[in-house]
């Protein structure tokens, strides 16, 4: 079952979303660290760190987990 990551909006970009699940230290490792692991949003291979996510999304890490987009309780 994958780690709930919560949001306070409907969507969040794939570089924002590793950054907030402490994958990457920082924004700016999004794109270097989509180089050298395979991200799967969905099941799908996936490299773009702009790619937006939206809730309910599943984004799986190799060597790291699976996590899911989640809404922030209010």
């Amino acid at each position: 079952m994958p780690e709930i990551i919560e949001i306070d909006t409907n969507e969040i970009t794939l570089g924002q979303f590793l950054k907030l699940a402490n994958i990457i230290d920082s924004g700016g490792m999004a794109k270097v660290f989509l180089k050298e692991f395979d991200v799967y949003v969905n099941g799908e291979l996936d490299d773009r760190r702009g790619r937006k996510l939206k809730l309910n999304d599943v984004v799986e890490v190799d060597e790291v987990g699976a996590f899911q987009v989640g809404k922030a309780k209010d």
